[in-house]
């Protein structure tokens, strides 16, 4: 039975992925049942080609492709649909997510009596990025914490794991992953943090710029305040059903 499932939404990571993939195999199979779901975001530079042949020889692997790029959190709800574990881990195809840091991401999920926690935050130390990136994200990160108070230091770091059925019940819109700690936190669960490290991108290029983030994120935060002033009072914990009358 597949306890956990590691989605990795990739567009045109041609050189990275199978590495990437190396690192997974080898920091996970020591540790739990798992699968690893690629979810190809419309790539056009052979990525789709090196997944197909090492699916031949991988049957933990399993492959998504979109027709169109849908963007990263789009890549992440299709796997996420598709997965067969209760536990969903996360990380970026570029390689900047070390992937020894899965075991410690899932490990506040897997250990009884965690029942409360739905999702646990990679939070980067030791960035690997250009100076005008880490400005602009400890701007962005800090305009979120302000209005949203989620708690957290660093939404955008790729490396998560979370419940898969508490996923799939929150609202999905482009961009949610940056506001996953707000969302979780929106439904009733308790959100745990865990310091990962970070690497340079092996190869290829960023999909995003500075400008793009900053555009899209001025609409998403506005949204997703709006959805936590109108946050669930309650969160189901179990049904039990009723005695049988004599």
């Amino acid at each position: 039975m597949t306890e956990v499932s590691i989605v990795i939404p990739a567009r045109n990571e041609a050189s990275n992925i199978e590495a990437l993939l190396d690192g997974i195999d080898a920091a996970c199979a020591p540790v739990c049942d798992y699968e690893v779901i690629v979810v190809d975001d419309a790539s056009d530079d052979g990525m789709e080609a090196i997944l197909r042949a090492r699916m031949a020889q991988a049957p933990r692997l399993r492959v998504l492709r979109h027709d169109r790029s849908g963007g990263q959190s789009a890549a992440v709800h299709s796997g996420v649909r598709v997965a067969r574990g209760g536990i969903i881990c996360t990380l970026d195809g570029d390689g900047q997510n070390p992937p020894e840091e899965l075991p410690k991401l899932m490990a506040p999920l897997r250990v009884a009596g965690s029942g409360d926690v739905g999702l646990v935050a990679g939070q980067r130390v030791g960035r690997q990025d250009t100076l005008s990136k880490k400005l602009a994200s400890k701007f962005a990160n800090g305009l979120r914490a302000r209005i949203l108070k989620d708690g957290t230091r660093d939404t955008g770091c790729g490396l998560k794991a979370f419940r898969r059925e508490a996923f799939l019940a929150l609202p999905y819109f482009d961009h949610m992953h940056r506001y996953l700690p707000a969302l979780f936190a929106r439904d009733g669960w308790q959100v745990a943090h865990v310091d990962v490290s970070h690497r340079a991108r092996g190869g290829g290029r960023s999909h995003y710029s500075n400008l793009q983030r900053g555009l899209v994120g001025i609409v998403d935060l506005a949204g997703v305040a709006w959805l936590l002033k109108r946050r669930k009072k309650s969160r189901p914990i179990e049904v039990f059903a009723s005695e049988k009358a004599e």
